[in-house]
């Protein structure tokens, strides 16, 4: 029996229960996912002992404890460490040990839409934003091989100490936003990974894009709404699209495979996912 969950503040609107009791029923295995929300008033420490003495196999970690949680934890994997985020939990021989699955998740959805990319590892990327999901993006796609990753950003700084990451062997640029306007058209994948486009943020897209190469990938992280204006425009001008919602799958997919040793097929659970952020 599988005692799984989510901690993080707020989260009552988590579609993370849905996923992985989906996965949980596609594996064959019996189990439970809860949310266990810890709001900013409670002691943290107090909380996450309480959920240590459940009979609890793993949990997920959420916004704002992704840095929090690492000194109540046994171990880190090496992505976690570099990304110094953890996202998911294990308990294992007595010991907790933290994980980080968004740029492993990533290049799942990536793989899974678009595989030829993966032909040529050659392949110009450019990464629009320097917070926590353009570090493990950035990080995944350098491990896999990638060498012509650049990053763009309002602050030059935090893309600085993105393009330093790991046994990074890859040739970055890193440089403004205004000046991924002007350069666009050499990429053959753009990521956006900011907030802007969610629904609180308005709809302005960060660069306009006007200019692309063909067969382009555009990929927006957010998935609410699912169709950014960001992606919208990028159809327009005949990009492949990648979709914010198929990253939170496939990391979750990595995070399920962590507690059970088990890679579970999404079968239709894209489509259906996909049906509850519309409304359907």
């Amino acid at each position: 029996m599988y005692q799984l969950g989510l901690i993080g503040y707020p989260i009552q609107h988590s579609l993370s229960p849905w996923i992985h009791h989906r996965l949980l029923d596609n594996a064959g295995l019996e189990g439970n996912y809860r949310l266990f929300e810890i709001s900013p008033e409670e002691d943290f420490a107090e909380k996450i002992q309480e959920l240590k003495s459940k009979e609890i196999k793993g949990f997920n970690v959420t916004v704002p404890y992704k840095q929090k949680i690492i000194p109540y934890l046994d171990g880190l994997d090496s992505t976690a460490e570099e990304m110094h985020a953890v996202n998911t939990v294990i308990h294992k021989n007595g010991k907790w040990y933290g994980y980080n699955t968004d740029g492993i998740g990533y290049l799942r959805s990536l793989e899974h839409a678009y595989p030829d990319f993966f032909n040529d590892l050659k392949n110009k990327v450019l990464i629009l934003g320097a917070g926590g999901a353009a570090r493990a993006l950035f990080y995944a796609l350098s491990q896999k091989g990638f060498v012509n990753i650049d990053i763009a950003n309002r602050t030059l700084k935090k893309a600085e100490d993105i393009a330093q990451l790991g046994n990074n062997n890859s040739n970055t640029n890193v440089f403004t936003i205004e000046k991924a306007n002007e350069c666009l058209h050499n990429y053959d994948l753009i990521i956006q990974t900011t907030s802007v486009g969610m629904k609180s943020f308005g709809l302005k897209p960060i660069v306009t894009i006007e200019r692309l190469k063909k067969d382009v990938i555009v990929s927006d992280i957010v998935y609410q709404p699912i169709v950014t204006k960001f992606l919208q425009d990028a159809e327009e001008h005949g990009a492949r699209l990648l979709f914010g919602h198929t990253m939170l799958l496939y990391q979750a997919q990595y995070a399920f495979e962590i507690w059970t040793n088990k890679r579970i097929d999404l079968k239709d659970m894209e489509n259906e996912l996909l049906a509850i952020l519309e409304g359907r």
